[in-house]
């Protein structure tokens, strides 16, 4: 990333925010990167020139000069087909899918059309049989008889710059594309699908205390209970469930035997 451009956001005052209107990404960013003024570097430098589809999703807050719950950035579009004019959606392990039809950007004064916006969400693998994923995106355009290309015949580059609003609908991604504790979760899943574990009944549960209860449930080469290769994380997992049940079924015998003096 250039070295000035994270100078630049390093000296934005306390406390401040990026929530730019549709209106101003158009007329105060967007269009200012395309046909840039005088004082253009004070304008988009918030903003990183990165190939977004060159990257999965959760790859790109790290690629932001800045941004919490989204990020912003300048991409390119190349076409899909030598002749045409739609945009090639593939991205790195999947591919951004429009949710809806283009959307104008209208001016908050007079009736004047600054621009178009499309909604999009990414999917990962291949279509048709992509899985859809929480990663969602704004994406940004001006006008096409804003200006006249110049590229030569045959180009697939669509469009020099659009801006793109990426977002995640949850918490704060991690790296690698996994929410926080979702990773943990899968795998403690997966392990307990894979080793399909026995757990003890009630009654071999009952009058048994809880180190003698692991000793008896995880003990190698026992014979109710033959050795399994048990993942650590699974078994740690295994073990607060037994805890759980012990101490309950303790409780119920104390309420037994205090019904049976009553009696």
């Amino acid at each position: 990333m250039d070295g000035n451009n994270r100078s630049n956001v390093a000296n934005l005052p306390p406390g401040f925010r990026f929530h730019p209107t549709d209106e101003e990404l158009i007329i105060h960013y967007l269009n200012q990167k395309v046909f840039p003024s005088s004082n253009h570097h004070l304008m988009f430098s918030i903003i990183a020139d990165v190939n977004i589809y060159k990257f999965n999703p959760w790859e790109l807050p790290d690629k932001a000069l800045f941004g919490e719950n989204e990020w912003f950035f300048f991409s390119p579009r190349e076409r899909k087909y030598p002749n045409g004019t739609r945009p090639n959606r593939a991205a790195a392990s999947g591919y951004w899918k429009a949710t809806g039809t283009d959307k104008p950007i209208i001016a908050s004064v007079g009736s004047q059309c600054l621009g178009m916006k499309k909604a999009l969400v990414f999917y990962k693998g291949r279509p048709p049989k992509g899985v859809k994923t929480d990663w969602m995106m704004i994406e940004y355009r001006l006008l096409d008889d804003c200006f006249v290309s110049q590229r030569p015949k045959g180009s697939m580059q669509l469009d020099d710059w659009v801006l793109c609003r990426v977002s995640h609908k949850g918490k704060a991604p991690l790296a690698g594309g996994y929410l926080q504790g979702q990773e943990m979760a899968i795998q403690i899943t997966i392990g307990i699908n894979e080793y399909d574990h026995q757990l003890p009944t009630m009654d071999q549960i009952v009058g048994l205390e809880s180190e003698e209860l692991d000793e008896k449930v995880f003990q190698e080469g026992s014979p109710e209970y033959p050795p399994t290769p048990i993942d650590t994380s699974v078994r740690e997992v295994l073990k607060s469930i037994e805890r759980v049940l012990s101490v309950g079924a303790l409780d119920e015998l104390v309420m037994a035997s205090s019904s049976d003096d009553a009696v």
